[in-house]
């Protein structure tokens, strides 16, 4: 339906004439007669009724005009979702239930008139090119996959460092530990179903492997969190990593236990990954937001890849 039709037809009933109507428009009154007749010919009915007076809507006009203002404001919103400064901030996280959306609630309660539209995207590759490419405004991601480099005009910048935890069920040997280091897990079997190949999270878990001896056990298949905590809670072998941030729920029975890692504190290092050309004004407010609330990565005490 052609909608300058459709406007020029609610003109014309708000102004009841078609000469008002057509000032309003800045057009002439030729114009507003042709669209509307345009208009009465597509739809197979008359939306007026002239005579003196003015134009008074018919019987179908009356019935077509609060679905011609819908489709107006419907029209509106369209195109209120890609225009730069009116459209909500769209966001890739990895998860919705992870820290990173915990930043973003952060930053909604800081500034709640800030329309937000979160995604999810599965890898950075992905969640990378929608930034390049203008489909996201930006993306929390840890940039860990070797040889990754960013596209021209992508930048990232460090906003979060999260420590590590062990997670383990009550019968396995570090369970009552009130803190364990890196090196004290050599040998020993993390179980992660959830790491998949080329992802920047598993790139992350196995350079930890790889420099304090870890076994970083990736087998599934994954059936998420649920089942994960379940085999965890029964299991005096298996232990898996829980990022500090992440909320994690499970039953009494379980016991399951989360002991930080010291003497390094591995930290997962989320960026904030945008266009420097990006125009959106709340990108501009999250980058100052998150920086603001980033107090640099310690000299010393922390590992990353």
């Amino acid at each position: 339906m052609d909608l300058t039709a459709v406007r020029t037809f609610v003109a014309v009933a708000e102004a009841g004439q078609f000469q008002e109507a057509a000032v309003d428009l800045a057009i002439t009154p030729q114009a507003v007669s042709k669209r509307v007749a345009a208009l009465e010919r597509e739809l197979g009915v008359r939306l007026f009724d002239r005579d003196a007076r003015g134009a008074r809507l018919s019987l179908d006009g009356q019935a077509f005009l609060p679905h011609a203002r819908a489709l107006l404001r419907a029209a509106e919103r369209a195109a209120a979702s890609v225009r730069p400064g009116s459209r909500a901030l769209r966001v890739d996280v990895i998860g919705r239930q992870l820290s990173l959306a915990g930043l973003l609630r952060g930053f909604h309660r800081a500034h709640p008139d800030t329309e937000l539209d979160v995604v999810t995207l599965f890898d950075s590759g992905t969640a990378v090119a929608a930034v390049r490419d203008g489909s996201v405004d930006a993306t929390f991601r840890a940039m860990t996959v070797p040889g990754h480099r960013l596209p021209a005009g992508v930048t990232a910048t460090p906003v979060f460092d999260e420590p590590l935890h062990l997670f383990t069920g009550p019968g396995h040997p570090y369970a009552d530990a009130p803190s364990i280091t890196p090196a004290q897990l050599a040998g020993h079997r993390i179980w992660m179903p959830g790491n998949a190949p080329g992802t920047e999270w598993t790139a992350y878990y196995e350079a930890l492997a790889d420099a304090f001896g870890l076994v970083v056990d990736t087998v599934g298949p994954d059936f998420g969190i649920e089942p994960l905590l379940d085999t965890i809670a029964a299991s005096t072998t298996l232990a898996t990593f829980v990022s500090e941030q992440t909320p994690l729920v499970w039953p009494a029975g379980h016991d399951l236990r989360r002991i930080p890692l010291v003497d390094p504190t591995p930290v997962y290092p989320h960026a904030l990954i945008r266009r420097a050309d990006n125009p959106h004004p709340s990108l501009a407010a999250l980058h100052r937001h998150l920086t603001a609330a980033y107090p640099g990565r310690p000299r010393g005490g922390v590992w990353t890849p």
